[in-house]
């Protein structure tokens, strides 16, 4: 078991997703930032309170906090945004590099090349008899 498990990690899929885990939480912290400090203000000078997530609405005992799912929403709506530019960059990156390959010449056996020259032949025959008047004709 120790084995199976020691070849499962050290596939290379499973490094490149570990680091992708890694490369995502840091990026989600820098959209967190963004999101609290440079969103959320701008968006605060419309709705009068600099804090998005202090907007909220009470009904009975319950409180809403109405702000900070729009701050989640923005933070996702920008993560997939960025994500969406990453795997439109790859995937252009991705057909620059492989590009279609040059069909090779159709191998025609021997033998139909034989009756596609011996067709051509009397296609052409015929077409030659066909523009030649024939002698009876004339007077």
């Amino acid at each position: 078991m120790i084995k199976e498990f020691r070849e499962f990690i050290s596939r290379g899929s499973v490094i490149d997703m570990a680091i992708g885990v890694l490369i995502g939480g840091a990026f989600n912290g820098l959209v967190a930032s963004l999101t609290k400090n440079v969103l959320s203000p701008l968006i605060g000078i419309f709705t009068r309170s600099v804090d998005l997530s202090s907007i909220s609405f009470q009904v009975g005992a319950a409180k809403f906090t109405i702000g900070s799912f729009l701050n989640d929403v923005i933070q996702f709506l920008i993560m997939m945004f960025v994500i969406f530019l990453i795997v439109k960059s790859f995937n252009k990156l991705r057909n620059l590099t492989t590009q279609p390959a040059e069909p090779e010449p159709e191998v025609i056996p021997a033998d139909e090349q034989y009756l596609k020259e011996i067709r051509d032949l009397l296609a052409a025959q015929q077409a030659t008899k066909v523009e030649q008047p024939s002698e009876h004709h004339q007077s």
